[in-house]
């Protein structure tokens, strides 16, 4: 039998106008020269699916059995890694951003704090934003001696499929990294399509998707920057879909790479040969084929 839900409650039973806070805790150690989850903590509708080892390092997927992020919606995740552990992260599907309610929205922030000498690759699927959806975006990350964080990702002006094109309201996008207690980097990007001239030269032009490329770590110098340009150059954009990108060091210690294009499935295979080429230049280890 229907339920009829109480004035002022959605279908997840919390009332109206309440922000809904879903939490992800998890750390890893070493352990016999094995990265190994040593403890976790999740809340629903967001857990670790799977946790696995894979070629010498861990795997990590995501699941988050809800439809996506709905109206007041804030997923929160903490990542810590200890000293020699190396972990790959991703999630099982495309984070989708419902659309939501004037003064509202849904959000998520990602911490990731990464002992001495410990990787982090973070490889989520493309975010997907609904017509009129408010979605902020936050990523922080601390390092220290020898530790990376690399992290790739596709953002998606909606379905495009149903004729959805820069229908969403607001997308805000920050990511912070620390070096210690030294502030490396620090980007802030705002998004909204009703006010903005998206598709004005110089803005997004034709373009539709956007990619981003990070790699943070004491071990980076110029010519990882050229291997990764190198891979820029040479990759086959597919037909009728063209890309462009560009790669540059960061203030310190930082290669950022951007990418736009007319589809995601270009930029995710983009994403994956510059992801190979880092793994290759900066850990001389083979790409990850599982994905």
């Amino acid at each position: 039998m229907d339920r009829k839900l109480p004035a002022g409650e959605d279908s997840r039973g919390h009332a109206e106008g309440l922000i809904r806070t879903s939490v992800l805790r998890a750390s890893f150690v070493s352990r016999q020269a094995r990265t190994v989850l040593d403890n976790k903590y999740h809340t629903a509708p967001i857990k670790i699916a799977k946790a696995f080892p894979l070629e010498n390092q861990l795997a990590v997927i995501v699941m988050d059995v809800s439809p996506g992020l709905l109206d007041g919606d804030r997923y929160e995740f903490d990542w810590v890694a200890d000293q020699g552990t190396q972990v790959m992260i991703t999630n099982q599907s495309f984070t989708k951003v419902h659309p939501s309610t004037l003064g509202r929205g849904s959000s998520m922030r990602q911490t990731f704090s990464l002992e001495e000498s410990a990787v982090v690759e973070h490889m989520p699927e493309p975010i997907m934003l609904y017509k009129d959806a408010a979605f902020q975006n936050e990523t922080e990350v601390r390092l220290e001696n020898g530790s990376v964080w690399m992290q790739a990702d596709v953002l998606c002006p909606g379905r495009t499929l149903r004729g959805e094109r820069f229908d969403y309201r607001i997308y805000s996008n920050t990511l912070s990294v620390r070096y210690k207690d030294e502030l490396i980097f620090s980007q802030r990007q705002r998004i909204e399509p009703a006010e903005q001239h998206l598709a004005a030269p110089g803005c997004w032009d034709e373009m539709t998707h956007w990619a981003t490329f990070y790699i943070f770590s004491d071990r980076v110098n110029s010519s990882h920057l050229e291997q990764l340009q190198e891979q820029l150059d040479c990759f086959a954009a597919p037909t009728g879909h063209p890309i462009t990108a560009g790669a540059s060091m960061t203030y310190r210690y930082g290669i950022a790479v951007s990418a736009a294009s007319t589809a995601a499935w270009p930029l995710e295979l983009l994403m994956k040969e510059l992801w190979g080429a880092a793994r290759g230049c900066l850990l001389d280890q083979p790409p990850l084929r599982f994905l």
